[in-house]
């Protein structure tokens, strides 16, 4: 048996769909941060079959909930500080994302003025869309790539 050791400060991520986490991984930009990250796939889970979880020694902080939130809200964002859970921030869609994903659309302004941010606004919470800011383009939520 797999054998993670706790972390003394930091986050975890649980309850990710099994497969899941280097795309978390990557979305987050963990790769950018100068601390420990630990990501285990396909863990046992009595509620999911399957799981991945992250465990990150840095402050929650510097995370984007919002993002986190986008790729999927059902994931469980767990504070860490002393070795003990602190705190359990829940996840939800974010009303507005940015920089996130690009528009699909060849003749919206971000594709020609690289320097513009990717906004798109959620426009039906229920079906998970979003709409580019600029011209409207349709973007479904990531849980779906």
């Amino acid at each position: 048996m797999l054998n993670v050791g706790a972390i003394e400060e930091g986050f975890v991520l649980d309850h990710i769909k099994a497969g899941k986490s280097m795309t978390i991984y990557h979305d987050l930009k963990l790769d950018k941060l100068d601390c420990c990250v630990a990501i285990i796939k396909n863990a046992r889970s009595n509620k999911m079959g399957k799981k991945d979880i992250i465990k990150v020694e840095c402050p929650v902080d510097m995370m984007n909930l919002d993002t986190l939130g986008f790729i999927d809200h059902n994931i469980t964002v767990n504070v860490i500080s002393g070795g003990e859970i602190i705190e359990k921030k829940e996840l939800k869609l974010p009303k507005k994302i940015v920089n996130v994903i690009k528009c699909r659309n060849p003749r919206c302004i971000t594709s020609i003025e690289q320097e513009l941010d990717q906004v798109f606004l959620l426009t039906d919470p229920g079906k998970e869309v979003y709409r580019c800011m600029y011209c409207e383009e349709k973007y479904r939520g990531m849980r779906n790539k």
